[in-house]
């Protein structure tokens, strides 16, 4: 977790129940409005998938039929 998500989760607890609730719907309306369907990549989500394209085109990953699923 990033050190300010552990600080704003520390000042949450810090409030009582009913305003702690509050707090959780400020942040889903936060976090809605600054993506509405859930699609945004944060900038850790996007550093992996990048990472993730470069090694599959680089071939660096094992073929499903390599794999022992029993």
């Amino acid at each position: 977790m990033a050190p300010i998500a552990q600080q704003i989760a520390q000042m949450v607890n810090i409030l009582p129940e009913a305003d702690q609730a509050l707090a959780l719907e400020l942040v889903k309306k936060l976090v809605l409005a600054w993506d509405p369907d859930y699609t945004k990549a944060t900038p850790a989500e996007h550093a992996a998938m990048e990472h993730a394209a470069r090694e599959l085109e680089a071939g660096e990953y094992v073929a499903e039929n390599a794999i022992n699923w029993d």
